[in-house]
C-alpha cells in the first residue's frame, strides 16, 4: 500500500470510530423528520386531468396532447394583449418550512414562481427553450404562512408556451378549504346588450364563475365581470361562485337585472347594402351621378367631407368640380337626386374623413365647430345622417388613457361629445354609422393605446371608446375588413384578409364582445346584429383584401346560419346581421356590379 492510500484508510477508520463514539454518547443529530414526510403537494401537476386544480387568466390555458414532457398531456397557454397567460394553483403548506418548486417548460420567456410565501416570493425563467427545459427554485415559508400560490406564465405579445410535470416538494399543510359563496352581488352600467356585475371577494378564492339563468357564462380572476351578448329590454338572473384548488363554492344569492331598450336607436328592419359614392373627387373608377346610383344600394355615403385643417373641426363638402369630373351634374340636380333616393326609401349620409381627411378635435372650440359645420352640410343637402370614417392619425390615445369605458384623451372625448350633440339635435331618425379600420377596433383585443408600459402604437383600439359611448345611438358599424394586417381573433389565432375566415373571425368579435387588451374586467360589449355590417372592397382595384363572391357567400352562411364556417367556430349565429358595406359604388359599377349582384342573389332567409 502506498502512502496516499494508507492515509486515506487511516482517516476513514478514525471517522468511523469517531461517529460510533458520538452515536453512543447521543451527540449525533437525527435526520429531520420533515424531510421523510416531504411529498409533491401539487394537484394535477402533469395536467393529466385537464386543468383540474389550475386557474388560467382570461381563458388562456388549454390541455394538449402534444408537445408533452411526461404522461399524455401538458399545459399550453397563450399570452394575449396585457394578459401573460398565467396559470396558478393555491397549495396548503406549513409555516417555517422549505420547499422546492420545479417544472418542465418549452417556449420563449416562460416563468415559474411562487407568491404569498410570507418571506421572499421567488421566480425563475428561461428566455428561450426550444426543447423541454426544467426550471427549479426554492423558498422558505414565513412563520404564519399556511398556503402559497404557485404559477407559470409567459410574456406579453409572445407565442404560446408549454409546461408539464410541475411539482412542489415539501411538507404538506392543512387541506385548502372551498371558499364561501360570494356576497354583495350588484349590477351597473346596463346597455341594450350587456350588464356589468361586481361582488365582494371571498377569502381563499383564486377565481370566480358567473352564471346567467343557471348557465355558466364567464370565468374571471377578479371580483367583477361584464356579461355581453344579451337581448334588449330583457331581465336576467345572475349568480356567482368562488373557486380555488379545492373546488367551487355554493352559488351566491340570485340577482335580477335588466338590459335597456337601446335608447333612441330602435333596431332597423331588413338587410342593407351600404356603398360609398365618390361625390367630391374622381379616380380610376370614374364619376357616378347620384341619379345613376343603382337601386341595390340602401345606404349611400357621400365621400367625403374634409376639414379645412386637421385640428380646425371645420368640415366642408364640395361636389366634384367639372374640371375633374366632366360628367358631374349641377348642384340642383344633385340635390334633387338625393331627394328622389330618399323618396325611394334610401338613406344618404355625409361621410367625414377618409384616407386624406385627418380630423383631430383637440379643443372644445374644434368640437363645436365640427358640430356646426357638419350640421350645415346635413341641412344644405337634406341628408339623413353622418358616417365617421376617421383613418390614419385622426384618433390616437394619450399615454395613461387605458380604460375605453372612461376615456380622457381630448380628441376622443370631444368626438364623443360632438356625435352625441348631433344625435340629440336631429333625433331618433338620425342615422349614425362608423367605418373604422381593424387596427382601431379588433386589434384592441390584444393591445390598447400605448399600453400599461408604453411603447405600443397609441392608435391601437382608439375607436373602441367612441363606439362604446355611442352604442345606443349607433345605427351601423361597418369595420373595413381590408387594407389590414393579420389580426388575432377570439380563438387566439391570427387571421389574414382575403377569405371568409377573416371576415367571420372579425365579425364574431363584434357580435360576441371581447376583453380589451386581454383584461376580462374590461369587456367591450357585443353589438346588436342589426348594428353590424361587413366592410369589403368591391373589386381588386378598390383595395387590398378583395374577397371572391364565393368566399363572401361562405361568410354570410357562417354568420347567419352557422354553416360553411371552415376552421373558425363562431360563438353564435346571427340571422339579423345587417348586411354588407363596400368601397365603393363607383368601383362596383366599374367591375360590372359583381359585388351588388352577389349580395342581391344571397338567400338571407
Amino acid at each position: 500500500m502506498d502512502r496516499t492510500r494508507h492515509q486515506a484508510a487511516r482517516s476513514s477508520l478514525l471517522a468511523a470510530l469517531t461517529a460510533a463514539a458520538l452515536a453512543a454518547a447521543g451527540l449525533v443529530a437525527a435526520a429531520p423528520s420533515a424531510r421523510a414526510a416531504d411529498a409533491d403537494l401539487l394537484r394535477n401537476g402533469g395536467f393529466e386531468s385537464g386543468l383540474d386544480g389550475w386557474s388560467c387568466t382570461s381563458g388562456s390555458g388549454a390541455v394538449v396532447t402534444s408537445p408533452v414532457h411526461g404522461g399524455t398531456h401538458a399545459l399550453r397557454a397563450t399570452p394575449a394583449g396585457s394578459d401573460n397567460a398565467q396559470c396558478a394553483q393555491s397549495v396548503a403548506v406549513q409555516p417555517n418550512s422549505s420547499y422546492t418548486l420545479s417544472s418542465w417548460v418549452q417556449g420563449s420567456y416562460v416563468y415559474l414562481g411562487a407568491s404569498g410565501t410570507g418571506t421572499t416570493d421567488v421566480s425563475t425563467w428561461t428566455q428561450s427553450a426550444s426543447t423541454w427545459q426544467q426550471l427549479t427554485t426554492t423558498f422558505k415559508t414565513g412563520p404564519s404562512t399556511t398556503s402559497v400560490t404557485v404559477y407559470t406564465h409567459g410574456w406579453y405579445g409572445t407565442p404560446a408556451y408549454s409546461a408539464d410535470d410541475v411539482s412542489l416538494i415539501g411538507p404538506g399543510g392543512a387541506p385548502v378549504g372551498i371558499p364561501a359563496a360570494p356576497t354583495g352581488l350588484a349590477a351597473s352600467g346596463a346597455t341594450s346588450s350587456s350588464i356589468n356585475l361586481s361582488w365582494s371577494p371571498s377569502t381563499g378564492a383564486t377565481g370566480y364563475t358567473v352564471y346567467r339563468d343557471g348557465v355558466k357564462v364567464a370565468s374571471v380572476s377578479g371580483s367583477s365581470a361584464t356579461v355581453t351578448g344579451l337581448a334588449a329590454s330583457t331581465s336576467y338572473s345572475f349568480q356567482v361562485t368562488a373557486t380555488n384548488s379545492a373546488g367551487e363554492s355554493p352559488k351566491s344569492a340570485a340577482l335580477s337585472a335588466s338590459t335597456t331598450n337601446g335608447g333612441t336607436n330602435p333596431p332597423p328592419s331588413g338587410h342593407a347594402l351600404v356603398g360609398y359614392l365618390h361625390a367630391s373627387f374622381a379616380n380610376g373608377a370614374g364619376y357616378t351621378r347620384m341619379a345613376d346610383v343603382p337601386d341595390d344600394w340602401n345606404i349611400i355615403d357621400l365621400a367625403f367631407g374634409e376639414p379645412t385643417s386637421p385640428t380646425s373641426g371645420d368640415i366642408r363638402f364640395n361636389p366634384c368640380p367639372a374640371t375633374e369630373c366632366p360628367t358631374v351634374e349641377s348642384l340642383a340636380d344633385f340635390k334633387a337626386a338625393i331627394k328622389a333616393k330618399q323618396a325611394a326609401g334610401k338613406k344618404v349620409l355625409i361621410s367625414i374623413g377618409g384616407q386624406n381627411g385627418q380630423v383631430q378635435l383637440t379643443t372644445a372650440a374644434a368640437r363645436d365647430t365640427f358640430v356646426s359645420s357638419v350640421s350645415k352640410i346635413i341641412d344644405d343637402y337634406g341628408l339623413d345622417g353622418l358616417d365617421i370614417d376617421f383613418e390614419g392619425h385622426s384618433l390616437s390615445l394619450n399615454t395613461g388613457d387605458t380604460d375605453f369605458r372612461s376615456p380622457t384623451t381630448p380628441v376622443v372625448v370631444n368626438l364623443i361629445d360632438a356625435l352625441k350633440t348631433l344625435k340629440a339635435k336631429y333625433g331618433s331618425t338620425f342615422v349614425l354609422s362608423m367605418a373604422p379600420e381593424t387596427f382601431f377596433v379588433q386589434m384592441g383585443y390584444q393591445y390598447y393605446g400605448s399600453g400599461p408600459w408604453g411603447g405600443q402604437d397609441p392608435r391601437c383600439g382608439a375607436y373602441l371608446p367612441v363606439i362604446y359611448a355611442l352604442r345606443d345611438a349607433l345605427t351601423l358599424l361597418h369595420v373595413q375588413d381590408y387594407n389590414s394586417g393579420s389580426i388575432m381573433g377570439l380563438d387566439n389565432q391570427y387571421h389574414s384578409m382575403g377569405g371568409s375566415d377573416f371576415h367571420i373571425a372579425m365579425t364574431d368579435m363584434l357580435l360576441t364582445g371581447f376583453p380589451v387588451a386581454g383584461d376580462t374586467t374590461r369587456m367591450f360589449p357585443a353589438l346588436r346584429p342589426d348594428q353590424v355590417a361587413i366592410g369589403l372592397p368591391a373589386s381588386t382595384q378598390a383595395g387590398n383584401g378583395w374577397t371572391s363572391p364565393a368566399e363572401v357567400t361562405k361568410t354570410l352562411d357562417c354568420l347567419t346560419k352557422k354553416a360553411n364556417c371552415g376552421a373558425y367556430q363562431t360563438h353564435g349565429s346571427w340571422p339579423g346581421l345587417r348586411g354588407l358595406m363596400t368601397w365603393s359604388i363607383n368601383w362596383d359599377r366599374f367591375n360590372g356590379a359583381e359585388f351588388s349582384r352577389n349580395y342581391d342573389a344571397y338567400p338571407w332567409s
